[in-house]
């Protein structure tokens, strides 16, 4: 079996073999109202991260992760500026040294640069160095109101792929991840109800109808 990476999410490690393997790149699709983004700052707390952010200026990531309820580390954190965002995104992720996280937050903006070929050279050249340095690629996806056409192409690469859905119509915030892609490893077959609080957790108590 090859090396996993934790997560960070100790429940959630168990339940995938240990963690995420190395090498792979994760496609973490979720509402932008969500709290998906505790995941990614919990993630931090794994490894080295360089934390690639495509709307949110620097300081204002790192003033989100430094606030945050959950556990993190302290990322290197580049606010991808400029008109050819593909080609600073590309020279920073092959500086990226062994054994680390790479977040792209989020990707949507990578994914509508023309022509669609230049996305997919990307996603290659980015697939083949995480995989060299045994890493682990995160791309937050924002599953709103507009998904850019090229998302299809995004989770055709990614090894796997966690689609987090927020339920707010009870009385209460229901968030549960499904895994409908895992290469590389059995993935859980039902859904697994989250808690994003104080830290990112998952609720195994009993659900009631």
């Amino acid at each position: 079996m090859a090396s996993r990476l934790r997560t960070g999410i100790d429940v959630l490690d168990r339940k995938l073999g240990g963690g995420l393997p190395a090498g792979s790149v994760v496609v973490l699709s979720a509402d932008p109202a969500s709290q998906a983004e505790l995941f990614l700052y919990e993630l931090t707390a794994t490894r080295g991260t360089l934390y690639l952010s495509l709307d949110r200026s620097a300081a204002a990531v790192k003033d989100s992760i430094r606030n945050s309820p959950t556990e993190t580390g302290d990322p290197t954190v580049r606010h991808i500026t400029g008109e050819a965002p593909l080609d600073n995104a590309g020279k920073l992720v092959s500086a990226l040294p062994e054994t680390s996280n790479l977040v792209v937050d989020p990707v949507d903006i990578l994914e509508m640069q023309e022509p669609p070929s230049r996305f997919r050279s990307f996603l290659n050249d980015l697939q083949n160095h995480i995989f060299n340095t045994n890493s682990l690629a995160i791309f937050h996806c924002l599953d709103g109101r507009s998904v850019p056409p090229l998302r299809d192409t995004t989770e055709h690469f990614a090894d796997v792929v966690f689609e987090l859905r927020t339920d707010t119509s009870g009385d209460e915030i229901d968030n549960r991840l499904a895994i409908p892609k895992f290469r590389g490893g059995r993935a859980p077959a039902d859904t697994i109800k989250m808690e994003l609080s104080e830290e990112v957790s998952v609720d195994t108590s009993r659900d009631i109808a």
